[in-house]
Formats: structure tokens, C-alpha cells, sequence
């Protein structure tokens, strides 16, 4: 069961949400916060209820784990505790996520013949699993206030978040689920919820299913050795990069109205990443609260920038490189990851260089910020090559494609157009028929990139209103553009009233989230 799908909803999210109305009027905490966990492992079971007793066993294992690191019980062994902890969580993820990719490896290496079956991949592991090891470390830490069994289990499990995160902290979460400070169901809160929800829906049925098909026929190619020329290499590869953007935004904003329904504001996850002006400033907006866990509990207990440029460096790879393998079982994650890694590196280096340059800050101009968004963009557009590749070969067969080294060809024009063609002709652009149907593709590429870059985010558009956990960006983006922003009207109810009929019929032909496989 996915959030896209008419069984979701028209009978979870319907059904889901009445109950919780209806027991909220009762002013009980618990029974609200039962009824939103029975409603969650019911979602999680959908998928494969043989993993319901995998998800309910790691829950009771690091609930008690947790318990002992934040009241301080035996107190000499405290270290050993939290080492036990994060293996057991680590050995969980490791065995269903990367037994197949280690033992593939292991009979590459030894020739040998080694065989396991196949093991299915269970649902959001990947992210609840960072997040219990955030809460042991954070318990360890003394940063996790009292809480009970049931609140614990609905941090871990609730549905909105448990297929591509955001990964929460504890602390982020559970104080909206006391007594005292429960949210309960307002009017505004599902108005607002409801907008995000089906924008986000909009955007993964409409736009990111819709230009899909441009990107997997380009890939799709690339592994079965065809040579892809200079333009229909940079469509597969744009196509990807957006629709990769508005799978993974659509799914955050989906996720952000969902929690707003039930009145729990979850944490910003997704912010205008091809807006950014540098790398760094990309992995601020992209996945942040992945971003995060990997500074706070990886980057600065390796050292961080403490201990120097060189050690730096190191570290930003070796984080990276651990953020490429935590996306997926392949070699090619692993590239993708250390390229962002180095990426960070030079980013970091022309930063140091800047500030000896100019001992007082350079002030940015217009174009000058426009030049790093663009270089930005190509540069992670390049990066996702190896993200979306089914192996290495596939990878370099694109990129080659990219460079030009398989030339340059265009889709013939028509007769009205033949000028424009003989003049192309001229700098060494051939034309001939195309089987990617490229006139479309870049149809999809502008319309997206005029979206990207010209349009305001979800979260100015309903800047308003408080949706998610989002201080930073929220202090310095959303005070421009007021006559853009959602506020209750005819006018607004009409558009996302549009929005969700389009998205909705869109349903017929919907797939899964792509961030649902790593």
C-alpha cells in the first residue's frame, strides 16, 4: 500500500483518520496514540506481513536498549551498551540490505559459487533503522526525555514517514505527542495537510511518472549496449535528475500533510535542492534530515573539520562514501556517493582559497549566482548517471553520451524547419530519425526546469503556515513573494481542487516511490 493508490486514499486515509477523530474527542492520549500504531503496522504489514515480527522485535529491543543508556543503568557498562545496540541495528540492515550485493561479490572475487536466496528487502528499513540508532546515541548522549512504550512505537512506525523517511529525532517528536502539548484536530491543520498532500501527489503521478519514461528508455538502452549520442545522453540524464525531484519532493510534501493531518508537524526533508549554489548548499536542501543524522552522528564524531583541511576531506568521503552504500546495494552508489564526496572536497577548498583571497566576505551578484546554480545542476545532474545506472558499463556508456564521444544528433525537422537544419549541419550536427522520441523529452525537461527554478517550493507556497519543522529556511526564504502563498480562499480551494482531481486520475498508471528502494 503506497500513498499513491486508490486503496490508501479512499479506505486507509479515510478509515485511519476517522478513528482518530473520533477517539481524539475522548481527550486520551494513549488510546489516540494506539490507534495511529495499530493504523501504522497495519500499513507496514500491507507490503509483507512476514515483516510485521521484524519491525515489533527491533522496536522492543532498542525501546529497552534505550531505556537502559538513558537512565544511566549499569552505568560502568554504558559504552558497551550503545555498541551493542547500533551492531544489532547495523546486522539487521546489513543481512537484508547488502547480503546478496556481498555475496555477488565474494564469488566475483573468488570465483567461487556461493548462494543464498534471494532476500526481499523490507519496508523503509533503511530509515527506521537510522533512527533508532539516532535515539540509542541520543540516549547515550542524555538528550531523550521520558517517554512510554507506546510513544516510542509510534516515533518508530508512524505510516507518513516509514517508506523514505524524514528521519525523525526523538526529541522532535515525541513532546507533540504528551499530553499537554497534543495537537489536536483542527480545520486549518487538515486544510493545510490536504494541500500538501496532493500537490505532492501531483507531483510524483504527474510529473515524475509522466517524464519517467524518457529517462528508462535511455538507461534501458545504455544496458543493452546501444550508443547513445550527445543529446539523447543529456535528455536520459535530465529526465532522470527530474524526475528523481519530483518523486522525492512529491513524496516529503505527502509525508509533511499526512503527519499535519493528525496534527504532528514532521521535519523539513526536501527544500529546492536545484536552487542550491554549491554543493554544500545542495545537501542542505536535499534529504536533509539524512543529511543531518550523517553530520551529527558520522561527519563529527569521525572529527569533522577539527583537525584540519586534510582530515576534512577525508572524512567528507568517507561519510559519502557510506551515504552512496546506505542508498543502495551496488557499486555504483558507492561511486555516486564518493563523487559528491570529492565534489564536497573542491567545494570546501575553493571556499578556504575565497577567504584568503578576500579577507572580507564577497558579496554575490546576480549572475555570479546564477553561474553557481547552473554548475551546481550539471554537476549533480552528472552524479545521478551513476545513481540511476543498473551497473558500471551502463554508467560510463551514458557518460560517454554526455561528453559527445558518440556524436551529436538531432530528430530530422520538418520542412518549414529545413533552414535551421542545414545551418546545424554546418557545426557538425547530424540528424536522423530517433527512437526516444526527443521533441517531447525536451518538452518535459523545460517545463520541469521552469518549475525548478522559477516557482516557488511547497513550502513558500503554503508559507503561511507552520507545516513542518523547517526554522532555518522558513527565517531566511519565506518572507518574498506574499501574493504566491496559500491562504483560505475560493480562488485556492479551486487550484488545489484541480491539483487533486488531475493527480488523482493520474492514479491508473502510478508506481512506486522511488526512494522506497534504498
Amino acid at each position: 500500500m503506497f500513498f499513491n493508490s486508490y486503496l490508501f486514499i479512499f479506505i486507509f486515509l479515510p478509515i485511519t483518520f476517522l478513528g482518530y477523530h473520533l477517539i481524539s474527542q475522548l481527550r486520551c492520549h494513549h488510546l489516540t496514540v494506539w490507534w495511529l500504531v495499530g493504523a501504522s503496522l497495519l500499513f507496514f504489514g500491507w507490503y509483507n506481513p512476514a515483516y510485521l515480527y521484524l519491525l515489533t522485535c527491533s522496536i522492543l529491543v532498542n525501546f529497552a536498549l534505550g531505556k537502559i543508556l538513558a537512565n544511566r543503568l549499569y552505568i560502568k557498562h554504558q559504552k558497551a551498551i550503545l555498541i551493542l545496540g547500533i551492531g544489532v541495528n547495523l546486522v539487521l540492515l546489513g543481512y537484508f540490505k547488502y547480503a546478496n550485493f556481498f555475496i555477488n561479490n565474494v564469488n566475483t572475487v573468488f570465483d567461487s559459487d556461493l548462494h543464498i536466496n534471494m532476500v526481499i528487502l523490507p519496508l523503509g528499513i533503511s530509515f527506521w533503522t537510522l533512527q533508532q540508532v539516532a535515539y540509542l546515541v541520543d540516549a547515550y548522549r542524555g538528550k531523550i526525555d521520558k517517554h512510554s512504550f507506546i510513544d516510542y512505537c509510534l516515533f518508530v512506525s508512524f505510516f507518513p514517514k516509514l517508506i523514505s523517511g524524514p528521519i525523525l529525532r526523538f526529541n522532535e517528536t515525541i513532546p507533540q505527542l504528551t499530553k499537554d502539548n497534543a495537537t489536536y484536530i483542527s480545520s486549518e491543520n487538515i486544510a493545510v495537510g490536504l494541500s500538501f498532500f496532493f500537490i505532492g501527489l501531483f507531483k510524483k503521478v504527474i510529473l515524475a511518472d509522466g517524464i519517467a519514461e524518457y529517462a528508462t528508455s535511455v538507461f534501458d538502452a545504455a544496458v543493452l549496449g546501444t550508443t547513445l549520442t550527445f543529446f539523447e545522453a543529456w535528455i536520459g540524464a535530465l529526465a532522470y535528475t527530474f524526475q528523481l525531484y519530483f518523486d522525492f519532493s512529491g513524496y516529503c510534501d505527502m509525508a509533511i500533510g499526512l503527519g499535519l493531518i493528525f496534527g504532528i508537524r514532521l521535519p523539513l526533508n526536501f527544500y529546492s535542492p536545484y536552487k542550491a549554489v554549491s554543493i554544500i548548499d545542495f545537501w542542505r536542501r536535499w534529504h536533509i534530515t539524512l543529511s543531518n543524522f550523517l553530520r551529527d552522528y558520522l561527519y563529527i564524531p569521525l572529527g569533522g573539520n577539527r583537525k584540519g583541511p586534510t582530515r576534512q576531506c577525508i572524512n567528507l568521503m568517507i561519510v559519502m562514501a557510506i551515504a552512496g552504500l546506505w542508498h543502495g546495494a551496488g557499486w555504483t552508489f558507492v561511486i555516486w556517493g564518493s563523487l559528491h564526496g570529492f565534489y564536497l572536497t573542491l567545494n570546501h577548498t575553493w571556499q578556504r582559497f575565497l577567504q584568503k583571497a578576500w579577507r572580507s566576505p564577497k558579496k554575490d551578484n546576480w549572475w555570479s549566482k546564477r553561474v553557481s546554480i547552473l554548475i551546481t545542476f550539471v554537476a549533480v545532474t552528472i552524479a545521478w548517471v551513476f545513481f540511476r545506472a543498473e551497473n558500471l558499463s551502463a554508467a560510463i556508456g551514458v557518460l560517454e553520451g554526455l561528453v559527445g564521444l558518440n556524436g551529436f544528433v538531432l530528430p530530422i525537422f520538418p520542412e518549414t524547419l529545413k533552414s535551421i537544419e542545414h545551418l546545424l549541419e554546418h557545426l557538425g550536427i547530424t540528424f536522423a530519425s530517433q527512437p526516444f522520441a526527443m521533441h517531447i523529452g525536451i518538452g518535459w525537461i523545460l517545463i520541469s526546469l521552469a518549475i525548478c527554478w522559477l516557482l516557488p517550493n511547497t513550502q513558500q507556497y503554503m508559507g503561511n503556515y507552520q507545516a513542518a519543522l523547517d526554522g532555518f529556511y522558513r527565517k531566511i526564504e519565506l518572507s518574498s513573494r506574499q501574493w504566491l502563498r496559500w491562504k483560505p480562499s475560493f480562488l485556492n480551494a479551486v487550484v488545489v481542487a484541480a491539483i487533486a482531481v488531475f493527480a488523482v486520475l493520474g492514479l491508473n498508471r502510478a508506481s512506486e516511490f522511488l526512494y522506497f528502494r534504498f
